[in-house]
């Protein structure tokens, strides 16, 4: 870090107000809003998209635009006002002493340029350094980041780089010139859990090498407990709650932080005998804030004629240094008191298994050259023997880290491919060879699915009654339109949409809302097996618990049976009765939530399981960072498909990994795993995640 000599706050926001000015109206982003960061120290910033979180780090780089305007309020770095400097000045200390990793890595690289050149010209402009020393300090830092071959990665371009390694040299680039301040904007959104673990296990170490203070934005609880030292939480603009990571996770002081921990799936939570609590209502748009306390429309809490009197300062806590909240009654609730879930709901015991896949392989044939086709033609093998089961009214979770298959099996499910061997039959109907142009109506209504991006999946152009509409005409439901109008206004209820929302465009919508649209739509023809496919992480923390309940409550009115592709495993764990765990094509492990998320694991569950950030301060986790990227698919290792990254791999005698695929064992009735291991190896695993004793 570069040794300036000062001592106070590295960053000093003092009751900061941020607007946007559009041709209507002025809209405040961000007001009242005061944190401080210390020389090493680690600030999250959490909340739902929408309350300010990345305006306030735009406006730490004074990077608002033509439209956004500092209107109150100061930013001090180092004690120096950022508002009141020139732009050669903001220039100077912009990617030197203050550096940005933003949430989408190929936004901050060139892709005309190699990745060499990308490194060496940050301390070349901001230093003046030769280039021979900038190279060297490249190789350095790529080292640093732990990216394999680091002469061949400066070479290459960003494009031959996974989003894993992208992501990795975008942190190298921001801290080529060792800033004292480091500014994270979700940088772990598009990765996968295993690369994220990696990335902030990378992140913590270098903040402690080079002395960098964080500022980490993120609304993933789990991942800011792991990270950072203190945390603010922000709702509508407004920092509610403010203070060590302890203080906020334990003696929280805010009904809106109790809130966000109600909605997320910790351990203890389940689906029937305690349901995770949504939060009620919706995000107040910036121009149409409640007086007084922003989040009183929405707090159980709240006393009418004095919590929206004025506005509400932020309030020292008693007993805890720097603990603030944004709650005039915090002294008057019994924080205690906080219920872990509603009422139970009455479990579904699955019944006859309805869909069957046997050996099913999904190959592509690829050129070497895909332009110009010269050359031997290769093969993807995207699924590998995969054999399941799945039961009316079961939820079975299929996870795995992006590029296992999860997708190629939901695709040729759907029918939008054709299986190359292997079996698909639902209700003794066979699916895998039948393209969905040749299904019949009925098995296109039976198969259904519920898109991860609810805003790529609805018709900008027609309004969401219509769309709902139409499907129901696909599914040749209702005899006339009149008839198919008022079994959309049901759907509508079903998913609890306000029937009036029938007139409404999908830009009307949130993304929660368009998410129940996308649902009613699956649900409409009385869809007999709905796949999931990340249904709820594009949506915020708070809308993901009112959608996952949506999801159950369906599924047990019309016994469903789900596919719920993900790869949070907090969420697989709460709603999931069965798990399988997917990599490179094969199934690795298969059986109950409670099996697969106990020892004995296969080593790649173990590691997923590792990876996984819990929002509690009471779980212990051991500690597992899968070293290295997923092999090809076109050119898979030899043996076990999991071996080139495997912990355990010594503890097998020969190499029998890396040359004979693994046998599937059953460990105990319906719990098949695939790997060398022995059963007593296996019986001696013990627990990743375990719950200290309250």
């Amino acid at each position: 870090m570069k040794d300036t000599g000062y001592e106070g706050p590295i960053l000093e926001i003092e009751n900061l107000s941020i607007s946007f000015f559009t041709r209507l109206r002025e809209i405040p982003a961000v007001m009242d809003f005061s944190c401080r960061v210390f020389p090493g120290e680690a600030m999250g910033l959490v909340g739902e998209s929408g309350c300010g979180k990345s305006t306030v780090a735009l406006g730490v780089m004074q990077d608002l635009g033509v439209n956004g305007r500092i209107v109150g309020g100061s930013i001090k770095f180092k004690g120096r006002d950022l508002n009141a400097m020139s732009p050669a000045e903001l220039r100077k200390i912009r990617g030197s002493e203050i550096a940005m990793i933003y949430q989408e890595p190929m936004a901050s690289l060139n892709p005309a340029m190699r990745v060499g050149q990308q490194l060496m010209e940050v301390p070349m402009i901001h230093e003046g350094v030769s280039e021979a020393e900038a190279r060297r300090r490249a190789l350095e830092v790529v080292g640093d980041v732990k990216l394999p071959d680091p002469e061949r990665i400066l070479r290459a371009y960003p494009h031959q780089l996974s989003g894993g390694q992208q992501q990795r040299i975008v942190i190298a680039m921001a801290l080529m010139s060792k800033p004292s301040l480091l500014i994270l904007d979700e940088p772990t959104t598009a990765l996968d859990v295993t690369v994220e673990a990696a990335v902030v296990d990378l992140v913590k170490d270098l903040g402690t090498k080079y002395g960098t203070s964080m500022l980490f934005i993120s609304h993933n609880l789990g991942l800011v407990l792991e990270t950072c030292d203190r945390l603010c939480v922000m709702y509508s603009g407004e920092a509610v709650e403010t203070g060590s990571i302890e203080d906020v996770f334990d003696k929280m002081r805010h009904p809106y932080t109790q809130a966000l921990f109600r909605s997320i799936p910790l351990p203890g939570a389940d689906k029937n005998a305690k349901p995770l609590i949504a939060i009620p209502g919706n995000f107040p748009l910036p121009h149409e804030r409640p007086p007084g306390c922003n989040f009183g429309p929405r707090c159980e809490y709240f006393e009418a004629g004095r919590c929206d009197a004025g506005e509400i300062p932020m309030d020292l806590v008693e007993g805890d240094e720097r603990h603030r909240t944004r709650c005039l009654r915090h002294e008057e609730i019994d924080w205690s008191m906080i219920p872990l879930g509603k009422d139970a709901t009455q479990k579904t015991e699955p019944g006859d298994v309805i869909l069957r896949m046997d050996d099913l392989k999904k190959y592509y044939e690829v050129a070497p050259n895909a332009l110009f086709g010269r050359g031997a033609r290769k093969v993807v093998k995207a699924n590998e023997s995969l054999s399941f089961e799945a039961r009316e009214s079961e939820t079975l979770a299929i996870v795995g880290e992006s590029g296992c298959g999860k997708s190629t099996f939901a695709k040729v499910l759907m029918g939008l491919e054709t299986a190359t061997s292997g079996t698909i039959t639902l209700d003794n109907r066979s699916l895998g060879d039948v393209a969905i142009e040749k299904r019949d109506t009925k098995t296109v209504a039976d198969v259904q699915m519920v898109f991860q991006n609810p805003f790529d999946t609805l018709n900008p152009s027609m309004t969401v009654g219509r769309q709902i509409m139409r499907a129901l005409e696909v599914f040749r439901i209702g005899t006339s339109d009149a008839d198919r109008r008022e079994r959309m206004l049901t759907l509508l209820d079903l998913v609890k949409l306000p029937r009036a929302f029938a007139e409404r465009m999908p830009r009307q919508l949130s993304g929660g809302q368009k998410q129940r649209v996308g649902i009613a739509r699956a649900f409409a023809g009385g869809a007999r097996v709905v796949v999931a496919d990340e249904p709820v992480s594009a949506l915020d923390v708070s809308v993901q618990a009112a959608v996952t309940d949506l999801l159950m409550e369906l599924q047990r009115e019309q016994k469903t049976t789900l596919l719920f592709i993900s790869h949070d495993l907090s969420i697989v764990r709460y709603l999931s009765d069965r798990v399988l765990v997917m990599y490179l094509g094969h199934v690795v492990e298969l059986g109950t939530t409670d099996q697969v998320f106990s020892p004995p694991y296969h080593p790649y569950t173990e590691a997923l399981l590792s990876a996984v950030p819990i929002a509690d301060t009471r779980v212990k986790k051991k500690h597992i960072v899968l070293e290295g990227e997923i092999p090809s698919a076109m050119d898979p290792p030899p043996g076990c498909p999991f071996q080139t990254r495997c912990r355990w791999k010594s503890e097998v005698p020969g190499n029998l990994c890396e040359t004979v695929m693994p046998p599937i064992k059953t460990t105990a009735p319906g719990h098949q795993i695939k790997c060398h291991l022995t059963d007593d190896q296996m019986a001696g695993m013990e627990p990743v995640i375990t719950l200290a004793a309250e």
